[in-house]
């Protein structure tokens, strides 16, 4: 129902379908979610080896087959920001998201909050966060195609990340 396909190199848009209308992003909200992190590990916030504790209340809320995809973290188990990165990216992990950004600010909300920082200053207009892993939150997680494209070319062109990830 909706698209958005742009080349990177001439900015021309090869395809849109209804690529401004609001949806849930479900896991593409990983995205802003990646970017936050990266963004922080570039500034020399944090390190890719330092951990972080899963802590009992979150293992509750994100473990089992209703907390979706996980990155099947145990309660008091100490995580590196690197594997949590890989559990984000590679299993979509519900889990991985929120002990990353509870490790990073202390809680989810005030990690979201960041999230839509970003999202502001990369020109998201039709993009908000209520949650760092993109569940379902009745609708106050919502984006668009074009927005997403943007949030993409932005990651793409964040300087430093690939040298992140080469040392993890």
């Amino acid at each position: 129902p909706v698209a958005y396909m742009v080349d990177l190199s001439s900015g021309a848009v090869l395809y849109a379908k209804d690529a401004d209308r609001r949806i849930p992003p479900a896991s593409m909200a990983k995205m802003m979610t990646m970017y936050v992190a990266f963004d922080l590990i570039k500034q020399g916030k944090y390190k890719m080896d330092q951990l972080f504790t899963v802590r009992p209340e979150t293992w509750e809320r994100w473990h089992g087959p209703a907390a979706g995809s996980t990155m099947f973290l145990s309660p008091g188990e100490k995580v590196s920001i690197a594997n949590l990165l890989h559990g984000v990216s590679t299993l979509s992990g519900n889990d991985a998201c929120v002990v990353l950004a509870e490790g990073m600010f202390g809680t989810e909300s005030a990690f979201v909050a960041r999230m839509n920082e970003h999202a502001a200053k990369l020109g998201l207009t039709n993009t908000h966060y209520g949650t760092s892993n993109g569940w379902p939150d009745e609708g106050k997680t919502y984006t668009t195609a074009r927005d997403l494209a943007k949030l993409a070319r932005a990651t793409l062109e964040m300087e430093g990340w690939d040298v992140i990830l080469a040392k993890s």
